[in-house]
């Protein structure tokens, strides 16, 4: 009989259950559509059929269930995004407990990732790292002493959510400049359109609209030599680095790792946001701080970050919802 994790990936249109053991080996893996669901026992139901079906198939012993998902928060088991309808301000990790009589370990996306890291990634040496996820927005876990900084809320550590300019970018929280909407594939997207707006430089970007381009054809285009995307990824680096060395004065982190499809631009991002961190970072602190890429494999990286907060919970020995 393996002895495994349920790690479960919530997006807001499809959920992922992955069977992984102590080790980060995932023995099964399975992706179904969730997004029609509009209730919490109907969302459950069908959570349990696939996670059953699943360990029967492949003779594991579920032991604890981590879930990963937008919004979660660790301390009150309750998930807040506004695009899963069942769930909305629900006590999901109550739900969970109750449904499958096991520890259940419930976090953001982002923290839970970070957990990942240090489980199964670039941060198993680390006791003290920031995780920065750049997607489409920017998210973010903070590690000291292998535990992440969640405050008294449970909502520590939203770097996305720092202001870079009070007068900056419209963001979808409501508020102006947030560093997400600079720092994220929409941000390199938005800083692309003003630059074509203030440049006369030729640039085959000026060919593709703001809804049709992506980060991956910003990134394509920079590597090709075009002196817009260049300065594009040039200013999202700037101000990634400066905001990061904020965040080295208040966590004093042994490394920073990036991850999601942004950072996948390689040297272009790490190179200008390695340069602003060394420019703009206190003296006292480790002038040679890495910034790493993730180690995981992007297309199982919610999974294992899911069952990795679910083993940290088995470790703790602590059965008790937070």
């Amino acid at each position: 009989m393996k002895h495994v994790v349920a790690g479960i990936d919530i997006g807001g249109t499809t959920t992922t259950v992955g069977l992984v053991d102590a080790t980060g080996h995932i023995h099964a893996k399975q992706t179904y559509h969730s997004g029609q669901i509009t209730t919490l026992p109907d969302y459950l139901a069908q959570l349990r059929r696939v996670v059953t079906t699943l360990a029967h198939q492949h003779g594991a012993e579920i032991e604890a269930v981590g879930v990963g998902a937008p919004a979660a928060n660790h301390r009150t088991g309750t998930i807040r995004a506004s695009n899963l309808k069942w769930a909305y301000g629900i006590p999901f990790a109550e739900a969970l407990a109750e449904d499958y009589h096991l520890p259940i370990a419930l976090d953001n996306d982002a923290n839970a990732t970070a957990i990942g890291e240090m489980h199964f990634g670039a941060a198993q040496s680390y006791r003290d790292f920031i995780l920065v996820t750049l997607g489409t927005g920017l998210g973010s876990g903070i590690v000291s002493n292998g535990e992440v900084i969640y405050g008294h809320d449970g909502l520590a550590g939203e770097l996305g959510h720092i202001c870079v300019d009070r007068n900056g970018r419209d963001c979808g929280c409501g508020r102006k400049g947030c560093l997400e909407t600079y720092v994220s594939a929409n941000g390199l997207k938005r800083t692309v359109f003003e630059l074509l707006a203030h440049r006369t430089t030729p640039s085959p970007l000026r060919d593709v609209s703001y809804s049709a381009l992506s980060a991956r054809q910003v990134s394509e285009a920079a590597k090709a030599g075009d002196a817009i995307a260049l300065e594009a990824f040039e200013q999202v680096g700037e101000l990634l680095g400066l905001k990061l060395a904020d965040a080295v004065a208040h966590t004093s982190p042994q490394a920073i790792i990036l991850f999601g499809g942004l950072a996948n631009a390689g040297r272009l991002l790490f190179e200008p946001t390695i340069r602003s961190l060394r420019k703009h970072q206190l003296f006292l602190y480790n002038p040679d701080l890495p910034i790493l890429p993730s180690a995981l494999p992007q297309a199982d990286a919610a999974v294992l970050g899911a069952a990795a907060i679910a083993w940290q919970k088995i470790r703790k020995s602590d059965h008790v919802l937070l």
